[in-house]
């Protein structure tokens, strides 16, 4: 079989890219490294192999989410071929579901790990169709990811603190969204505003916070948390535990949170808003997130 290592150099402070290019260089013939030249260029060039190879392929997302998102574009909708991860972003949510990024840091490990199936999320929205493989978020969420791909690169504030650097932009900037949101066809949001809202594939998102406690990525379902405006006290209060992934037991989020599980979201806004989708924003009126079951061969080797 194949390896493919997809890097892009720009993910998370650099220092990875040179880790990984060193532990596969004695490696052999099976194993091939390509740097991405910019945005969309990954599910380019995965799609340009899947085309000229028939035998078994493997591709590596070297980088963050938004990496993982494109190399899984590029793989989606080619039988013999798979993904798996080397993280090196500087958040690495998706594989968190996984157990964590030191799971896949073991290069024998990874290109080793058995192929399971992951689901992932197709996005139509007014401008086209994309998808996601981690989550989809709106309202409070994707105005703080907006913030973190401003700061992602600058000290202190950015790297694994811009998830947090985002929070507090967003505290007082992005406190309500109008919109309205129906899951499997069910409004959810009566009054027609929400603060923030997120439809989830794995666990986690924002560098850690464990928005979707309930996630299977092979379920064939989406998790939706959708969380009503709050009031500064009360996030403050309750922020820690929603980034634990405790806030479904806890009986303080009961008035605050609608959780459930559904194949298909709608979400219309009153004005054109950013979604964010594995970190990647864009602006729309509407959009609908539905899940494709099993799209995609995964590997990812077993956390001990």
């Amino acid at each position: 079989m194949k390896h493919i290592f997809i890097i892009n150099p720009h993910a998370g402070s650099g220092v990875g890219k040179g880790e990984l290019k060193a532990k596969l260089e004695n490696l052999g013939s099976d194993f091939e490294i390509y740097e991405t030249t910019g945005p969309h260029d990954a599910t380019d060039y995965v799609k340009k192999c899947c085309a000229e190879q028939e035998s078994e392929i493997r591709f590596y997302a070297c980088g963050g989410d938004g990496t993982v998102k494109e190399v899984a574009e590029g793989v989606l909708g080619c039988p013999h071929a798979s993904m798996s991860v080397y993280p090196i972003g500087s958040g690495n949510d998706f594989v968190k579901y996984f157990g964590g990024e030191d799971v896949f840091k073991n290069i024998e490990d990874v290109t080793s790990a058995p192929d399971s199936t992951t689901d992932i999320i197709r996005i139509v929205h007014d401008g086209g169709e994309t998808y996601s493989v981690n989550v989809c978020n709106f309202g409070f969420e994707s105005y703080v990811a907006s913030v973190m791909n401003r700061v992602r690169r600058k000290p202190i504030i950015g790297g694994g603190n811009a998830y947090t650097t985002g929070i507090l932009c967003g505290l007082f900037k992005a406190m309500k969204t109008r919109g309205r949101v129906y899951a499997d066809g069910k409004l959810l949001n009566d009054s027609g505003v929400l603060m923030l809202g997120t439809v989830a594939n794995g666990s986690h998102e924002g560098g850690g916070y464990k928005a979707a406690p309930r996630a299977s990525v092979n379920d064939g379902e989406l998790e939706v948390c959708l969380v009503r405006p709050l009031s500064l006290i009360t996030v403050a209060r309750l922020i820690g535990i929603y980034k634990k992934g405790d806030h479904l037991d806890d009986k303080r989020f009961e008035k605050y949170i609608t959780y459930l599980r559904a194949k298909k979201i709608e979400v219309e806004f009153d004005a054109p808003s950013a979604i964010g989708l594995d970190g990647e924003i864009i602006t729309t009126k509407r959009f609908t997130a539905e899940v494709i079951p099993d799209a995609v061969r995964f590997a990812a080797p077993h956390k001990e």
